[in-house]
C-alpha cells in the first residue's frame, strides 16, 4: 500500500560523529526499563501486591548488566558514536542491537496483547483472569517474540541494518501507540470500578488509543514515524 504521509530525506539529518555524554546516559534508562520487563509475571506481582525484594534483586541485576554494556558502547543510544551513518548501506546489525531491540518487541507487545485480552474476556463474562492470563500465557508469547527476534523476523532486529530508514518507524509506532495505550489504561483502571461496565469502558478507551495513535505514526505525524529517504548520509537515533 503506498504511504502518503511525511517523510525526512537523508541527506537533510544532521550528520553525527560522536554522541555526547549526556545522550548516551539519556538511553540507559531506556534499556534498564526494557529489561526490568522481561520477566512478567513479577511485573504482575509487582503492580498486584506491591514492590517486593524480588523485583529490587531483579533491578539491581538489571542495573548492572544495562550499566556495564552502556559503558562498554553495547546498548543502542549509548555507542560512543552512532553505529548507521549511511542510509542505504548494507551493515551488519550488531547483535547486542538485535538482542535489545527483540526484548523492546518483547516488552511493547506483550503487555499490551495480555492486558487486551483480559480486557475483553472481563468485558463479555464480567470476570477479570488477568493472574492466569499472566500465569499461563506471557512466557510462550516471550519465547514466540524471542524466536522472532533470532530468526530476524522483526523491524531493526534483522541481520542488516539497511532497512533502518523505514523499520525504525513501525517500531516507534508501536511504542507511542502501546505506552499511550498503557498510560490511559492505568489512569482508567485506577479511577473506573472494577465492573463489567467499567471493564468495557477501559477496553473502548484502550483500543480507540491505540487505533488512533497508530493512525497518526501510520501517517508519519508523530517523531521518529516518518520513513527516511535514501540520501548522502544519515543519522539513526
Amino acid at each position: 500500500m503506498a504511504y502518503h504521509g511525511q517523510v525526512e530525506y537523508a541527506a537533510e539529518r544532521p550528520l553525527r560523529e560522536r554522541n555526547t555524554r549526556i545522550y548516551r546516559m539519556a538511553h540507559w534508562p531506556i534499556w534498564i526499563f526494557v529489561f526490568f520487563l522481561a520477566p512478567g509475571q513479577l511485573i504482575f506481582s509487582l503492580f498486584a501486591h506491591g514492590f517486593s525484594r524480588w523485583n529490587l534483586a531483579w533491578l539491581v541485576l538489571v542495573l548492572v548488566g544495562t550499566g556495564i554494556a552502556g559503558l562498554r558502547g553495547k546498548l543502542p543510544g549509548a555507542e560512543p558514536g552512532p553505529y548507521i551513518l549511511r542510509f542505504d548501506e548494507d551493515k551488519p546489525n550488531p547483535l547486542y542491537r538485535r538482542v535489545c531491540y527483540t526484548f523492546a518487541w518483547n516488552a511493547a507487545l506483550n503487555f499490551a496483547l495480555l492486558n487486551l485480552t483480559g480486557l475483553a474476556i472481563a468485558s463479555v463474562t464480567g470476570v477479570w483472569y488477568m493472574k492466569q492470563i499472566y500465569g499461563f500465557t506471557y512466557f510462550p508469547l516471550c519465547i514466540l517474540i524471542l524466536l522472532l527476534g533470532v530468526a530476524g523476523k522483526l523491524p531493526r532486529v534483522g541481520p542488516s541494518t539497511k532497512p533502518e530508514g523505514t523499520e525504525r518507524r513501525y517500531f516507534y509506532g508501536t511504542v507511542w501507540a502501546v505506552t499511550a495505550g498503557q498510560t490511559v489504561l492505568l489512569v482508567l483502571w485506577k479511577t473506573l470500578p472494577k465492573t463489567q461496565q467499567g471493564s468495557q469502558i477501559k477496553l473502548a478507551v484502550y483500543v480507540a488509543v491505540l487505533l488512533l495513535m497508530g493512525l497518526l505514526a501510520a501517517r508519519g505525524k508523530l517523531y521518529r514515524t516518518r520513513p527516511i529517504i535514501p540520501g548522502e548520509t544519515m543519522i539513526a537515533d
